[in-house]
C-alpha cells in the first residue's frame, strides 16, 4: 500500500483532536437560485458527487505506521465511498439563510469519522427553486485555510469546469522536466548543505521556544467570557463587512486592510463586553493570528504550511482609532521579526519534534493553549472571480475555524463579492449571545469609517 507520512504539523493537528474538541475546517456557502431552471436537489447532490470524486486528496485516509514510532501516513482508501461523506438536509423555507446557520453550528460539533477520509460536505435545501447551502467540513490535518480553499475550489463550476482541467494539465505537461537528485552519498556538497539547514532549523526552533516561554502566562486569566467550560457545543455566529468602509478606513490611516479588520475584532468585543455589564481588561485578549509560510505563486506543498503571530487586542482601549493605532503597531512589530520567529510560530517547533513526541505531546500542548493566547483570528483567501456550483451564484460564504480547548472563540474572515464575510465559532453554552459580537463588529466598523473618512475630507 503507497502511503505518504504526514506533516509534522499535520500529524500534530492529527494528535491533538478529541471528542470535545473536533480539529476541522469548516465553510458555509450560501447560494442564490439560478436565473435559468434551477437544479433540482437530486442534480446538485450528483453533481457534487462527481467533483469530490475528483479530487484525489478526498479518496485518502489516515492511517498508524509502526515506523517511525508514533507516526501515521496518508493512503489511498481502496473502499472509498463518496456517498459516505456526502448528505443532504432540508430546511423548513422560512428564514432559510438563519436556519443554514443554526444547522452549521451544530454540525461542527461533530468529529469527524477517523477511519474515512477526514471531510463531510452537506447540501442544505429549502423550497424548491430557491437557495441553498453547501457545508464543508476537512480536518486540519488534511488542509490549512489555503489548501481548504484550493479544495473547496474544485467543487465550483469556475473550477471543475472540463476545459479548465485539461487546460491546466497541458500546462503542467509543459514545464520542463527537472533533472534527477543525486543520493546524498554521491554528491557530498549536498549532504553538507542539508546539515547546515538542519542545524539552522534547529537554532530557529530554539530561538521560538524561547519566546513561547517568555509569552506564555502562567497564570492565563484572559476574558473569563472566553474561557469557560467547554461544553462540547457550538455555535455559528456571522457578519458581513463592507469592503469598500475597511478600504477607506486603510487609505485614510495606512496600514492594511488586515489591521483594520483586526481592529474590529477588538472593537465588537468591546462592545459586546460593555453590553454584557463587563469590564474590558486593560490588556487582551491575545489573539493568535495564522499566517501562511507559503511563498506567493509557489505551488502547494504536501502539508500545512503555517506560522503565526500573537497579538493583544486593545479591548480596554475606548476610542476606536486608538484601538486601530495600537494594533497596526503591534501588527508592524510583528512583521518587522517576521512569522518564523516570536511565540507565535508554534509550527517551528512542531516540525522539529519526532512523530512519537506528537503522539504523546500533542494532547497535553492542545490544552495548554490559553497559556499562550485567548481566542483565534484567521484570514481565508478566496478566489477573486465570481463563483458559482449548477449555475446558481455564490451569494455568500463563512469560514469557520476550530476552537482550542479552553477557548470559547474563533473569529474567521474571508472577502468575497465586495464584502468580508465572517464567521465567530463559539462554545454555544459559554456564548450564547454571539449575534451581538457580529453586531458589534459591524458598527465598529462603520465608526471607524466615518471618523477616518471624516479625517480625510478634512485633509
Amino acid at each position: 500500500m503507497t502511503s505518504e507520512p504526514l506533516a509534522p504539523l499535520d500529524l500534530a493537528f492529527w494528535r491533538m483532536e478529541s471528542v470535545g474538541h473536533p480539529i476541522h475546517l469548516g465553510a458555509l456557502a450560501l447560494f442564490a437560485p439560478a436565473d435559468d431552471a434551477p437544479p433540482v436537489d437530486d442534480d446538485l447532490l450528483d453533481l457534487l458527487a462527481s467533483r469530490t470524486s475528483a479530487i484525489r486528496r478526498l479518496r485518502r485516509r489516515v492511517h498508524d505506521v509502526l515506523l517511525p514510532l508514533g507516526g501515521a501516513a496518508w493512503s489511498v482508501d481502496k473502499d472509498f465511498d463518496v456517498t459516505r461523506h456526502l448528505h443532504r438536509i432540508r430546511l423548513p423555507a422560512e428564514d432559510f439563510a438563519a436556519g443554514a446557520t443554526a444547522l452549521a453550528g451544530g454540525l461542527m460539533e461533530r468529529p469527524l469519522e477517523r477511519g474515512l477520509p477526514p471531510w463531510e460536505m452537506y447540501l442544505i435545501t429549502g423550497a424548491a427553486g430557491g437557495g441553498f447551502a453547501v457545508l464543508v467540513k476537512l480536518h486540519h490535518a488534511l488542509a490549512d485555510g489555503m489548501r481548504a480553499v484550493a479544495i473547496g475550489s474544485g467543487i465550483f463550476d469556475e473550477v471543475a469546469d472540463p476545459r479548465g482541467v485539461r487546460a491546466r494539465a497541458r500546462a503542467r505537461m509543459r514545464r520542463a522536466p527537472q533533472p534527477p537528485e543525486r543520493p546524498w552519498f554521491r554528491d557530498p556538497g549536498r549532504l553538507v548543505g542539508t546539515a547546515r539547514d538542519r542545524i539552522d532549523d534547529l537554532h530557529l526552533a530554539v530561538g521560538v521556544g524561547a519566546s513561547l516561554v517568555r509569552a506564555s502566562r502562567l497564570d492565563p486569566r484572559g476574558l473569563p467570557s472566553l474561557s469557560a467550560a467547554a461544553s462540547g457545543t457550538r455555535r455559528l455566529g456571522t457578519a458581513v463587512l463592507d469592503l469598500e468602509e475597511v478600504r477607506l478606513v486603510r487609505k485614510a490611516v495606512g496600514g492594511t486592510s488586515n489591521d483594520v479588520l483586526l481592529a474590529t475584532v477588538a472593537g465588537g468585543l468591546r462592545r459586546w463586553l460593555v453590553e454584557r455589564g463587563e469590564s474590558p481588561p486593560p490588556d487582551g485578549p491575545r489573539a493568535l493570528v495564522p499566517v501562511s509560510r507559503r511563498r506567493p505563486g509557489a505551488p502547494l506543498g504536501p502539508g500545512n504550511e503555517l506560522s503565526a503571530y500573537l497579538l493583544d487586542l486593545p479591548v480596554g482601549e475606548p476610542d476606536p482609532g486608538l484601538r486601530l493605532t495600537a494594533v497596526r503597531t503591534a501588527m508592524d512589530r510583528n512583521k518587522e521579526a517576521g512569522p518564523l520567529r516570536g511565540a507565535g510560530a508554534l509550527a517551528v517547533i512542531a516540525d522539529q519534534l519526532p512523530p512519537v513526541a506528537h503522539r504523546f505531546g500533542a494532547p497535553l500542548a492542545g490544552g495548554a493553549a490559553r497559556m499562550l493566547f485567548d481566542l483565534l483570528v484567521t484570514s481565508v483567501p478566496l478566489p477573486r472571480t465570481e463563483l458559482s456550483l449548477g449555475g446558481c451564484p455564490l451569494h455568500s460564504l463563512y469560514p469557520m475555524a476550530p476552537l482550542a480547548r479552553g477557548q470559547s472563540l474563533a473569529v474567521a474572515l474571508t472577502q468575497y463579492g465586495g464584502q468580508v464575510h465572517v464567521g465567530l465559532v463559539v462554545d454555544g453554552k459559554a456564548v450564547p449571545d454571539v449575534d451581538r459580537i457580529a453586531v458589534g463588529m459591524r458598527e465598529e466598523l462603520t465608526e471607524l469609517a466615518a471618523i477616518d473618512g471624516g479625517r480625510e475630507t478634512s485633509d
